[in-house]
């Protein structure tokens, strides 16, 4: 008789033991969403001026502040939206948030000020985006599965705002910013400016070093016709 392999699952060594508070229902689950995306929203806040401070590109700054804006007000919507769950607004640190928030730090410091430095900023601006749109697409599955009508067309009206800053940020990409990014010539037009400023400067030093030279031969030249002259009368 043929062994045969047992149907039963031994459970995985590397099994997460759940926390004492740890999600029992989808319910629970949309609520510790919320409050996961309520702090970085509120985080986002604190991290975009830094963003808008440090973008060299006008068009870039303007929408960067204008998202600034719009993130604010997704914070007041966010505390609706716990109030129409009937549930109190608290915020609980997002990971990821705090990670894509240092990167974009990081990125600021390790690029040149100028088109570089926006290109970097949009691609971390936009990981942002993209993170924001996954969690607001999921929190509002989440809420329609729940019956939750109110909660999720609010969450659905932020998601088509991040979906829009998301798409505004590719077109200032795409438009001009990575163009300028990946032309040389700017910063080389920078330098050479500066080189031939400094000729400049040398070639009129030495043209009035040179005149000074000049006017000392001709003060000698004088003195000596004159001395010359003297001695030949006597």
């Amino acid at each position: 008789m043929k062994n045969t392999k047992s149907t039963t699952r031994k459970k995985s060594e590397s099994t997460i033991t759940a926390k004492p508070d740890a999600a029992m229902n989808l319910r629970d689950l949309l609520i510790d969403g919320l409050q996961d995306i309520y702090w970085a929203e509120k985080a986002l806040t604190k991290a975009l001026p830094n963003m808008v401070k440090n973008a060299t590109a006008s068009d870039l700054a303007y929408a960067l502040k204008n998202h600034l804006e719009e993130t604010k007000n997704q914070v007041t919507r966010l505390e609706e939206v716990f109030q129409s769950l009937n549930e109190k607004a608290t915020a609980k640190k997002c990971v990821a948030m705090e990670g894509l928030i240092n990167e974009a730090d990081h990125i600021m410091e390790d690029t040149m000020q100028g088109a570089v430095r926006d290109a970097g900023i949009i691609a971390a601006a936009q990981k942002v985006e993209h993170y924001e749109i996954a969690s607001y697409g999921t929190l509002a599955t989440f809420a329609k599965t729940l019956g939750e009508e109110d909660a999720a067309s609010i969450l659905e009206e932020i998601l088509a705002e991040e979906k829009a800053a998301d798409e505004a940020l590719s077109q200032l990409a795409e438009a001009t910013i990575n163009d300028e990014a990946n032309d040389p010539d700017e910063e080389e037009d920078e330098e050479d400016n500066v080189i031939d400023d400094d000729d400049e400067d040398e070639d009129e030093l030495d043209e009035e070093e040179t005149d000074n030279d000049y006017d000392t031969d001709d003060e000698e030249v004088d003195e000596y016709v004159e001395m010359y002259t003297k001695g030949k009368h006597r």
